[in-house]
């Protein structure tokens, strides 16, 4: 069975593109580029991995991220965290030493606004374009080629990198300048935590209440109080499952990179700083890698 679904792609001149990290959502993402007829090579840490995106995707393999990115006109990435994205960039085996002078660099990792204007400076110097373009929509997204991507860097690499990218995404979106994206990203994680949080406390109460939330979920879905997460967690939360996704682990990095920032920028997230320290709590209680509406569990 394909790790992708299939998506009508729209007609894009076909690009040589290289695709960094093949993780939950890379994989998928560079699976959608592969089927919209574009020539991709792919790097993974994990040789093993690449080698079977190949074998389901056709294209080519690399064993470094330099020579993954030579000859391409876009290098796209998805890795784990700032140091993650330096160490698949710099060096004599990263990225932008095998990038030809106009080549652009696309970042879908979730990292820091810091990261991406530095690394925006030193593509500058090379001659490169860099793309800050963190994603929403999570695997499923990745997998049905829906991502919301927000971007931030030159407007032209922006438009030249646009058709291209519609591969994976059903929006994809220039916010400003070099760490725009990023920027974007924490302002949909804030946004989120408190919604996760809300409608835990109120299934969570319900229940206690003796209510069917199940039903009420559905009339109340109808109202004011309907949400993407209430279509798509509320009955899950209800069932005590938490399999479907975004990983508490990488919320909690997420909601890091957001406290970093309103510190320097002196914004107030009294809710979202609340909200970080109760994902840990699911931590403690080993939930790691449910997804982000286990919330509830801590209030059972």
């Amino acid at each position: 069975m394909s790790s992708i679904n299939a998506k009508p792609y729209e007609s894009a001149p076909a690009a040589r593109v290289a695709f960094l990290g093949l993780g939950v959502m890379g994989l998928p993402m560079a699976g959608h580029l592969a089927q919209a007829g574009h020539a991709v090579t792919v790097y993974n840490r994990s040789p093993a991995k690449a080698a079977a995106w190949v074998a389901e995707f056709g294209g080519a393999s690399a064993p470094t991220p330099a020579q993954a990115a030579k000859g391409a006109q876009i290098v796209f990435c998805c890795v784990g965290n700032d140091d993650d994205l330096r160490g698949v960039t710099l060096g004599p085996d990263g990225a932008f030493a095998g990038m030809a002078p106009g080549a652009i660099f696309v970042d879908h990792t979730t990292a820091s606004a810091d990261v991406a204007r530095e690394l925006a400076a030193v593509a500058a110097e090379k001659g490169l374009q860099f793309i800050d373009a963190p994603v929403s929509g999570g695997q499923a997204g990745a997998q049905n080629g829906m991502l919301t991507v927000m971007c931030g860097g030159d407007a032209a690499a922006f438009d030249t990198v646009k058709p291209v990218a519609m591969a994976f995404a059903r929006a994809f979106t220039r916010l400003g300048d070099s760490g725009a994206g990023q920027l974007a990203k924490m302002v949909n994680q804030i946004a989120i935590a408190g919604l996760v949080q809300g409608l835990a406390e109120a299934v969570a109460f319900g229940q206690k209440a003796g209510l069917d939330m199940k039903q009420v979920l559905e009339v109340i879905g109808k109202g004011a109080a309907q949400s993407w997460q209430m279509d798509n967690r509320g009955t899950t939360m209800v069932d005590d499952q938490f399999e479907f996704g975004f990983a508490v682990d990488w919320m909690r990095k997420d909601l890091g990179l957001v406290l970093d920032e309103a510190r320097r920028n002196g914004a107030r997230l009294p809710v979202t700083a609340l909200v970080d320290q109760f994902y840990a709590d699911v931590q403690t209680m080993g939930g790691n890698r449910w997804d982000t509406s286990s919330l509830i569990r801590r209030l059972k």
